[in-house]
């Protein structure tokens, strides 16, 4: 069983891929980590995310950027924003993905283009979401609460840039797979996002 996760930033995607993978006894990748880590090459190398060649050239970040826990920091973020808009990136990083997807047994897949791009025969789509001020709220809290000094308002922005970017993209961009199931998480709590979640799958699983 493929479960196909896809959403905008902190919109619970990611725990609610977690804690699938977890009760399904799947394994989980965070295809969002993989732009990430393209971000933060280009980063340290003091490169431009926005030129498509200097994006290209980073895909071959050494496998041990993936554990570095500044990956999930804002600024690389935003990095991993404007790097995942250029195809060639894309297309790179395609066959990673695809090919965790199709292993035997299934996974669990979480990004922003899981269901439409990775792996469209998903057994189980998901699309989950919740308005960008919650998301920003969620955000600010999890940097505050790990001594990271943050502005709300600055995060709200920089969330509705994300959000502009990765939905008008001409390749692959943010939108909710056909058939999948739209979760959204705005007045939902961690374990009643997840609850609705697994609600979702054990129905197909029926």
């Amino acid at each position: 069983m493929i479960i196909a996760i896809d959403g905008p930033t902190a919109s619970g995607k990611g725990t609610i891929a977690k804690a699938l993978a977890g009760h399904f006894a799947l394994p989980h990748l965070d295809t969002g980590l993989l732009y990430r880590a393209v971000g933060r090459q280009v980063q340290l190398v003091g490169g431009n995310p926005d030129d498509a060649h200097v994006a290209l050239a980073a895909c071959e970040f050494p496998d041990s950027l993936l554990d570095d826990e500044i990956l999930r920091s804002e600024e690389v973020g935003g990095y991993a924003s404007r790097v995942s808009v250029h195809p060639p990136v894309r297309r790179a990083l395609y066959e990673r993905q695809r090919a965790f997807a199709l292993q035997e047994g299934g996974a669990v897949l979480d990004g922003r283009d899981i269901g439409t791009v990775i792996a469209p025969e998903a057994q189980v789509k998901l699309f989950v979401t919740a308005s960008t001020a919650e998301r920003a709220r969620r955000r600010w809290l999890e940097m505050t609460g790990r001594g990271i000094a943050a502005d709300l308002a600055v995060i709200e922005a920089d969330i509705a840039a994300r959000d502009e970017r990765d939905m008008k993209r001409a390749d692959a961009p943010l939108m909710a797979a056909p058939g999948a199931v739209v979760l959204d998480t705005t007045t939902l709590g961690r374990d009643e996002a997840i609850a609705a979640a697994i609600k979702e799958v054990e129905t197909y699983r029926a």
